[in-house]
């Protein structure tokens, strides 16, 4: 056959929006579209098939999510026209606290091994999506990917990319402490040591098996039965800190999703402790400026970036679990609030801080259905592999979401037992005079709320189509005065900005400016979708 590099693409290539009437389903890779049409075609509801790529992802793109993931949910009802969220992230073990993390010899939370591993929420959160909206038995949803499990999936190209680059990662911590990390290697690196490649077939014996019980159990052997018994087992026996007690207590929560009104459009966020509210309170700083008629303008990367900068050092501040936020929500959405940040932009880059409001590495999908139900939903790992843990003969591997803790006794988003810590995944949705435009999101750790901003500025702004929006030249701020551009941004803009006072990078590599899917409802009731260049994105439609 003949010879080429499948990592390798020396011509840009443009991809079309996509049209549908019945469903459609868009993810970070083709075989989870694939998943969520099967079962809109079986007739299954947008929540079916949400809860079927969910159980899928894991192993189709095994270095943004795992059986042990967090996740958030915004799920649009249309026979209610009403939006819900679903928070199904996790609590620290009751046995861990701060003082103890210090006492292990650390200043900060590590992202390796059992220390930053939190009760996992994922499986829960599918359990709490199908029992109040599901149509279709979860035997029936977790089935393609059990079948793909055993039959093997071929690794695509950018998931390939991550496997590699984050092995290294774990292979450090493991030769340090090989005790947690050992069944990890064992499980996600070839016989020969070496990561898996673009082409590979990846098949999962114990991660089927371990669907299969899920599915009998509606996920509660993974709180309180059998495979929970596995996880403490191996948790004691490799230096791990959970008991009984903290699985058996946990359950999901439906929230009340926060928005803010963005140029006569609503965008709702899940609040606290997701830094979603990163996300409104930069569309309120940004709502009261005025913005050049072209989008591609040195000015309009300054106020995005400034307004975002100004929203997180906030939000890195503030946000924290929803029982220990001092802070209310409620104020730092105000207007009286934005405007004084606002105030705060000028002509000049500005290092950060945060403001006094008182006075006043993740996979993501959408799914929408014929009747008009749609699903944002987003499931992470943390940082690509997560902790590098994971529990033998099961398929269940960590996220090391408390590495967003912090171990300041001062701060609201200290570490303690059965604390949530802050969250970097975030769904997005879309609302205009109360009827459902669509679900979006952008994943990518602190690109996310970044990547909101500038979809929901190309969409509502400059009138973007759904894959247009996506595909336009990204930036991220990194911190202090830095920010990243990719090579797509004009060399004239990136040194206007460096002029004006940022500290600009420009980058070859587009897989950390993150990687999302839009889903709109367009005026005569079709979908209209859009997918993420910068990764193996698919949108499936019926």
């Amino acid at each position: 056959m003949p010879r080429y590099n499948p990592c390798q693409y020396t011509y840009s290539s443009r991809r079309n929006v996509v049209y549908a009437k019945n469903g459609m389903v868009c993810t970070s890779v083709p075989l989870g579209a694939q998943v969520g049409l099967e079962v809109l075609k079986a007739g299954g509801n947008a929540m079916d098939a949400a809860v079927a790529v969910a159980a899928g992802m894991p192993l189709f793109e095994p270095t943004g999510n795992g059986l042990g993931s967090d996740a958030f949910a915004l799920v649009w009802v249309e026979k209610e026209k009403k939006l819900y969220g679903l928070n199904a992230s996790g609590v620290a073990p009751a046995a861990l606290n701060a003082q103890t993390v210090r006492s292990l010899g650390y200043d900060q939370m590590p992202k390796e091994g059992w220390i930053p591993t939190m009760v996992p929420g994922a499986p829960a959160g599918w359990a709490e999506l199908h029992r109040r909206f599901g149509t279709k038995p979860l035997e029936e949803l977790f089935a393609p990917a059990i079948f793909y499990a055993r039959e093997g999936v071929p690794v695509p190209v950018n998931v390939a990319r991550q496997w590699a680059k984050d092995s290294r990662r774990i292979q450090k911590s493991m030769e340090a402490n090989p005790a947690p990390h050992a069944y990890w290697w064992k499980a996600f690196m070839k016989r020969d040591g070496s990561p898996y490649a673009a082409g590979d077939l990846f098949r999962w014996e114990e991660y089927a098996a371990t669907l299969e019980e899920l599915a009998v159990t509606g996920c509660e052997s993974y709180y309180r039965g059998a495979l929970m018994e596995k996880i403490v087992a191996f948790s004691r026996e490799t230096g791990g800190f959970f008991t009984e007690e903290d699985f058996c207590g946990y359950r999901p929560q439906w929230v009340e999703p926060i928005s803010a009104n963005y140029r006569g459009y609503t965008v709702c966020e899940i609040p606290p402790n997701g830094h979603g509210i990163t996300v409104l309170m930069a569309l309120n700083i940004l709502n009261g400026l005025e913005l050049s008629p072209e989008r591609e303008n040195a000015d309009i990367y300054h106020k995005m970036m400034e307004a975002i900068k100004l929203a997180f050092a906030d939000t890195k501040t503030y946000v924290a679990d929803p029982r220990y936020m001092k802070t209310k929500v409620e104020d730092l959405l105000s207007e009286e609030y934005a405007a004084r940040r606002r105030a705060l932009i000028s002509d000049c880059a500005l290092t950060p801080e945060a403001g006094d409001p008182s006075c006043g590495g993740t996979i993501y999908l959408c799914t929408a259905d014929g009747e008009g139900n749609m699903v944002s939903w987003i499931q992470s790992n943390y940082t690509t592999f997560g902790a590098g843990v994971a529990v033998p003969g099961t398929g269940i591997s960590f996220q090391n979401r408390g590495a967003n803790f912090s171990l300041d006794e001062s701060s609201d988003n200290c570490l303690a037992g059965g604390k949530k810590s802050y969250h970097t995944i975030i769904p997005g949705f879309l609302l205009k005079d109360g009827e459902a435009v669509g679900p979006f999101g952008v994943m990518g750790a602190f690109m996310q709320p970044q990547g909101h901003v500038q979809v929901l500025m190309n969409t509502i702004d400059y009138h973007m189509n759904p894959q247009q929006a996506l595909d336009a030249p990204r930036a991220q701020w990194i911190g202090g005065k830095h920010i990243q551009l990719e090579r797509e941004v004009s060399p004239e803009i990136a040194e206007t900005l460096a002029a004006m006072g940022h500290e600009v990078e420009v980058i070859d590599d587009p897989i950390n400016m993150g990687r999302g899917q839009i889903i709109w409802r367009t005026e005569n009731g079709l979908l209209i979708g859009g997918t993420e260049s910068r990764c193996d994105g698919t949108v499936a439609v019926w």
